[in-house]
């Protein structure tokens, strides 16, 4: 397997622009034996009580929760939050800024245990996660900001995260202290070293209560193996590894080893001008530790097998959907660049974002995607506008419920999508501080195309492209969902 080396290789001094390139119910009736009859009625009242539950045809109703952040309108280009995420069991929810730092919060145990339950969260702890650098061998500036933050599975009472911003991966150890060593030899309760011939006697040091401190501490810095931007980290089920995608080349980590990566994925031609794409995004599968998935700004979506060989340039499946010639524009491959790439929590199924739709992918077929979903249609007649105020190229993520049944991605005027996958239906709503009263019900907003418009709708020339929610997650376990709005961290959660 190929090494990269960690001392990267001379480059260009501007890198490559990514815009170039009821089956219960008839068992019933059939059924012979009472004691199966019994069990399919209780089956059949379950099911028809989680749909009651969640509204209906399994839509759910989304209340008001919290929101963190300041509400001055004029926003520092440091406090707007750059990336969410929560941890495996939703307790723990981090967010990444511009400025480099990374705070986290904790699930409030009294929301938690609550009926029914909340999405509340505290701040849990602060720290300074990347400086801004400057590489003088190229004369660039390196920004602080934090483009992906990734939870490792706990495995003991501390928590670990990974954190890069466009250069350089670091893993974080976030550990609690509630207790401090007292009763030393060589030191009075000051700190101040005794004088050695005044000790006559020896103690044992005890462990003392404290007030909880949350401490956050760098274990590892994995630097120097990305000439282009990082756009994507994610951590394989291995528990051992995990990859780092830039525009051009994805590496594979050892959690352990910082000063060596493996290069599993180069598409660099030997020619910069023979440039067609760049990678987007990428991402390990959840349960198979030998696959991965990256995405290309040409609409691409390739499966790569680390089994079949070392270099993965060759793709073990291509997911790509041919483009319907009616919507053919100037914007098509602009518009068809893929933002987004997550995996189903089952590992069944993809989703992919690209500007205007969100697209399902079933692994087992290629040629096209099994559910489309349009998230703004009313925008395609809007596009040369958004590409003269550069909105066009704005990257927007998507997220998967834990249960696997609904899809979440932001849009413009702080609006979010959310899609129902068994009934196809969806809804927009507003994250707006206008309703920041606990358990108040969203209301679903709807955009106007025409002349008229209805009074509980919006005009689409009255969007605000200012406003617009990039970042999202989903927690894994239960329906609370996390929407970086700018500087603003919303949290919303189901009405039962």
């Amino acid at each position: 397997m190929p090494k990269t080396s960690v001392i990267p290789p001379p480059i260009p001094t501007s890198p490559p622009s990514p815009t170039s390139p009821s089956e219960i119910a008839k068992g019933l009736g059939s059924a012979s034996s009472p004691k199966l009859k019994i069990r399919l009625s209780n089956m059949l009242h379950n099911a028809t009580h989680h749909s009651k539950s969640k509204g209906n045809g399994g839509e759910i109703t989304w209340c008001f929760s919290q929101v963190k952040g300041s509400i001055e309108e004029e926003v520092a280009e440091a406090d707007i939050i750059s990336c969410v995420e929560f941890n495996s069991d939703g307790d723990l929810l981090a967010t990444g800024d511009k400025g480099g730092r990374v705070v986290i919060f904790q699930r409030d145990k009294a929301s938690k245990n609550a009926v029914p339950s909340r999405g509340e969260y505290n701040v849990y702890s602060t720290f300074q996660s990347h400086e801004p650098e400057f590489d003088y061998l190229k004369s660039l500036e390196i920004e602080e900001k934090i483009n992906k933050i990734r939870w490792l599975q706990q495995t003991n009472r501390n928590h670990f995260l990974l954190s890069t911003n466009d250069k350089t991966i670091k893993l974080w150890k976030v550990a609690e202290r509630n207790k401090r060593p007292e009763g030393y030899n060589l030191k009075d309760e000051t700190g101040q070293f005794r004088n050695k011939s005044a000790i006559t006697s020896l103690k044992v040091p005890v462990f003392q209560p404290m007030e909880l401190m949350v401490e956050a501490s760098p274990k590892r810095v994995f630097a120097n193996a990305h000439t282009y931007h990082i756009n994507s980290i994610s951590v394989n089920s291995d528990l051992e590894t995990y990859l780092s995608a830039d525009d051009l080349r994805i590496n594979l980590w050892n959690l352990e080893i910082t000063d060596q990566s493996f290069n599993i994925v180069d598409i660099k031609p030997a020619n910069m001008e023979e440039l067609t794409e760049v990678i987007t995004a990428a991402e390990f599968h959840p349960k198979e530790c030998n696959m991965f998935v990256y995405s290309s700004s040409k609409g691409s979506i390739r499966l790569c097998d680390m089994r079949e060989q070392a270099l993965c340039d060759k793709h073990a499946k291509l997911f790509e959907e041919p483009e319907d010639p009616t919507n053919r524009s100037f914007f098509s491959e602009i518009i068809s660049s893929i933002s987004d790439v997550k995996f189903s929590h089952s590992g069944r199924y993809m989703i992919t974002r690209d500007y205007l739709s969100v697209k399902v992918w079933d692994l087992n077929m290629e040629t096209k995607p099994v559910e489309t979903y349009q998230v703004h249609e009313y925008l395609r007649n809007k596009l040369c506008s958004l590409y003269e105020n550069d909105c066009i190229f704005d990257k927007f993520e998507c997220s998967w419920s834990g249960d696997d049944k609904h899809i979440m991605t932001g849009s413009y005027n702080n609006f979010f999508r959310m899609f129902e996958r068994e009934n196809k239906r969806d809804c927009t709503l507003e994250a707006c501080r206008e309703i920041t009263k606990s358990r108040t019900v969203l209301k679903p907003r709807k955009v106007s195309t025409g002349g008229k418009r209805k009074k509980d709708e919006i005009s689409v020339d009255c969007l605000d492209f200012n406003k617009k929610i990039l970042h999202t997650a989903w927690h894994p376990l239960e329906n609370i969902v996390a929407i970086a709005a700018t500087n603003n961290l919303y949290v919303f959660s189901s009405k039962d």
